[in-house]
């Protein structure tokens, strides 16, 4: 998942930029796909059916749902490996903890990464990068250090990696409806990935050992490499930046959070997901709680998912884009509200009922990414991408870490309901933030967006 160029920099690496070769400089000279002529009376088509038409699409998902499972699967066999080598349960959660922490490095300090270089240079070289490092997890005798180190170094490129496939998919699918549907089939996958990666992974640790697991793993993060570069165009690099990478990864940083716009929407990506993650992480005493067991938990910690994907496939097959559109702010602001019904001490069946509600809400998402790829100047597409999945990532585990401090001191049930009416009170003013700044929206001229754009011949992140 997640340019060995990249990987080797150090904070104070001063990058010249790429060779320029005949493919960099100029865009391909493939003449682009026309999409279908629409009749001016005719009803907006709904549905992913269009996307998977697109080739190159078809390759950047088929990629990211191998990207996806090697790192799931991975994670899941390091912590096996590491319990294994230690005894020590602490270890092995801390195994999972460094899968949040080192994303805002790399979305900050790579993130410019995602502009100066062509995608699918990135891309792939993220994926080899990947698969380089749980190889060596692998190796027999690698210390306890070692391991945890190769962990850091797939989260820190993870963002870069994602952040880069989103930028690129408004290449491939313009930066209208089809890139919308584009986004919301990888996040689906992701979702996914919840509910079926990690108990793949179990039933492969019954048949072969830690690091027989993590050597499939490096299979799959090869074969996302080549099914990138073999299955989609070389494009030329978004903008040529002179210094060191760091420096202006932090100054694009600046630049995308300095526009009102852009940073109100993404504090709605980020902010209704810091306080969806608290029955997540509090699903372990909650389900305690209730005398659920086992199977208890399991089936809190996926009716979110669940809610989720079912909210995003309804709204994306039934619902048309400027309805979907149109309810975006709407959605964001009662998404939390159901966590407020955990002050009345559901039993097991209501509180599922609850997050599967809850998860639906997210359904909003679908409008935020087309206001976003609208709001960002091409010229900052990658990193702004970059920007967000780190972002996304760290607010949720910093959610995690105080849903966990508040349930010290006023219970599961009050923590939960708590996250509800905060998260809900701070939705509603990011929502009446974006309304005030939609008039600060890049204008989109006439012949381009979706018109321009759209087809199978043009352009996560991964989460």
């Amino acid at each position: 998942m997640p340019e060995a160029e990249m990987a080797e920099t150090k904070a104070t690496t001063t990058l010249p930029d790429p060779p320029t070769t005949p493919e960099d400089a100029a865009p391909p000279t493939t003449p682009p796909t026309t999409p279908p002529t629409t009749p001016p009376n005719a009803p907006e088509a709904t549905g992913y059916g269009r996307v998977f038409a697109v080739r190159e699409f078809r390759a950047v998902f088929a990629a990211h749902a191998f990207s996806l499972l090697g790192l799931v699967v991975s994670e899941l066999a390091l912590s096996v490996l590491v319990y294994d080598l230690t005894g020590s349960p602490l270890m092995s959660a801390l195994t999972f903890a460094l899968g949040f922490l080192p994303y805002l490095v790399g979305g900050t300090l790579l993130a410019g990464a995602a502009d100066r270089f062509p995608a699918r240079r990135i891309l792939v070289v993220c994926d080899l990068v990947c698969a380089g490092c749980v190889a060596v997890m692998v190796v027999p005798g690698a210390p306890i250090a070692v391991l945890l180190a190769m962990r850091c170094a797939l989260a820190v490129v993870s963002p870069l990696f994602q952040g880069a496939r989103t930028a690129t998919l408004t290449d491939v699918l313009g930066d209208g409806d089809l890139f919308v549907l584009g986004r919301s089939l990888l996040r689906i996958v992701s979702q996914g990935a919840l509910l079926a990666g990690f108990g793949l992974g179990g039933v492969l640790l019954t048949v072969v050992s830690p690091r027989g697991a993590l050597l499939i793993t490096v299979c799959t993060f090869l074969t996302s490499a080549a099914l990138l570069r073999f299955g989609t165009r070389r494009r030329p690099a978004r903008a040529r930046h002179e210094g060191a990478l760091v420096r202006d990864s932090l100054h694009g940083t600046r630049r995308i959070l300095a526009d009102r716009r852009v940073r109100a929407l993404l504090l709605l990506f980020w902010v209704p997901p810091m306080f969806a993650v608290a029955p997540e992480a509090l699903a372990a005493p909650y389900a305690d709680g209730l005398g659920a067991g086992s199977a208890g938990l399991g089936l809190l910690m996926c009716a979110l998912p669940v809610g989720t994907i079912a909210g995003e496939l309804y709204a994306g097959s039934r619902l048309r884009p400027a309805t979907r559109t149109r309810l975006a702010l709407p959605l964001v602001c009662v998404t939390l509200l159901p966590y407020v019904g955990y002050v009345l001490r559901p039993d097991l069946g209501w509180s599922l009922a609850l997050l599967l509600l809850a998860g639906t809400g997210s359904a909003y998402s679908l409008g935020l990414d087309q206001w976003f790829v609208r709001a960002v100047p091409e010229e900052l597409r990658g990193r702004a991408m970059t920007l967000n999945t780190a972002g996304l990532m760290t607010v949720q585990g910093v959610g995690m870490a105080l849903s966990g401090v508040a349930a010290e001191f006023a219970g599961v049930r009050a923590t939960v309901a708590g996250a509800g009416v905060l998260g809900t009170v701070c939705c509603v003013l990011l929502a009446l933030e974006a309304r005030r700044t939609e008039g600060a929206a890049t204008p989109v001229v006439e012949g381009s967006g979706t018109e321009r754009r759209d087809g199978a011949d043009q352009h996560m992140t991964g989460g």
